[in-house]
């Protein structure tokens, strides 16, 4: 019973599940199960098939996706409260992409009927799951517009501003750490010639790097980019 109530409390928090009943709501809570992922542990193996949506509680996810070559792209990072791999349990395809934790993190899992279920009894839920699907195909799209008409400057300026959030003092700033070769992943280029961009940017005075690699868009940016 602890585990149930501890679930429902939990379920509630995500957006996407915070409109149902209470009977509703502990009808899927009894159904949750609670699991906790190192960082580097892989969640779901692209080409992989699973029967699980993971619900994400705390913690960073990195989707990422990789050619025969070995070659990697990073689609997108997720965070608390998004939903992880709900297009396999819809579609019942394999994974299109690697989900692997980045940090500490902390998910519920939901198997593919009782979510099947969830959907159909639930017009709220399966709206909400609709709308982040839209919204994830809205990204792929702008990134392939980004590879199709973008340099690599480009594609860097772009990625530097879909990561940056606004400070207390209106300023630009990407809090969390984020690589050259992270960077150079996401935007398909090598490492050395997004270290090349980057170094333009900061001799133009458009970015500033701290010691502890937090970037800030310097006012430039900001008028030129935004």
């Amino acid at each position: 019973m602890t585990t149930m109530v501890s679930n429902l409390e939990l379920l509630r928090r995500i957006p996407v599940f915070s409109r149902l009943t209470p009977s509703q709501a502990e009808s899927i809570a009894e159904a949750l199960e609670k699991r906790r992922f190192r960082r580097g542990e892989v969640l779901a193996q692209q080409h992989a098939h699973s029967d699980l949506l993971f619900i994400l509680l705390t913690g960073r996810v990195r989707v990422t996706s990789t050619d025969k070559c070995g070659r990697q792209l990073v689609l997108c990072k997720l965070r608390g409260g998004d939903l992880l791999d709900e297009m396999s349990l819809i579609d019942n395809e394999p994974h299109t992409a690697t989900m692997q934790a980045e940090t500490h993190t902390d998910v519920l899992t939901l198997g593919r009927t009782d979510f099947l279920r969830c959907l159909q009894e639930n017009t709220h839920v399966a709206h909400a799951v609709m709308v982040r699907l839209v919204q994830r195909l809205r990204q792929a799209d702008r990134k392939i517009e980004s590879f199709a008409l973008l340099d690599v400057h480009g594609r860097v300026i772009r990625s530097l501003l879909e990561h940056a959030e606004q400070g207390p003092d209106g300023t630009m700033v990407i809090r969390e750490k984020i690589s050259r070769q992270d960077i150079a992943k996401m935007v398909g280029a090598s490492r050395e010639m997004v270290s090349r961009v980057m170094k333009d940017l900061e001799a133009r005075g458009y970015t500033q790097t701290d010691a502890s690699c937090q970037i800030t868009l310097q006012g430039p940016f900001m008028q030129d980019f935004l």
